[in-house]
């Protein structure tokens, strides 16, 4: 079951990045901050999906599989946009979506490194 759970997440992406207009902030830079940080989230959990999924190798790997994993759906959820009335797909929003990964898995990383070092 845990290995649906990225795809689920990813259909989940998917939905919200084929929807032409989606509701923005009054104020355009609030509208700009929450979305980009929206992006930054969704990915960082799409990161940490893989992560789970990945269990039983050294982390230093299982971190690099799910970086990439995480960053080539960015970049074809990006590519997807484009084909969407509304909407552009941005270099910069997959850069911001990698950002996203890189934290969460740079604090899974050191959770796992704390865990380790505990017992």
């Amino acid at each position: 079951m845990r290995g649906l759970a990225p795809i689920v997440w990813m259909a989940a992406i998917y939905i919200v990045s084929d929807q032409p207009d989606i509701p923005h902030a009054p104020e355009p830079w609030v509208d700009f901050v929450i979305k980009k940080l929206l992006h930054a989230a969704a990915y960082g959990v799409l990161a940490w999906l893989w992560w789970g999924l990945l269990a039983g190798r050294d982390a230093r790997r299982r971190a690099l599989w799910s970086f990439c994993l995480t960053v080539a759906y960015a970049a074809t959820d990006e590519w997807h946009q484009t084909f969407v009335p509304g909407r552009t797909g941005q270099p910069r929003d997959m850069l911001i979506d990698a950002a996203g990964a890189l934290a969460a898995l740079a604090w899974l990383r050191a959770r796992a490194a704390r865990r380790s070092g505990s017992q």
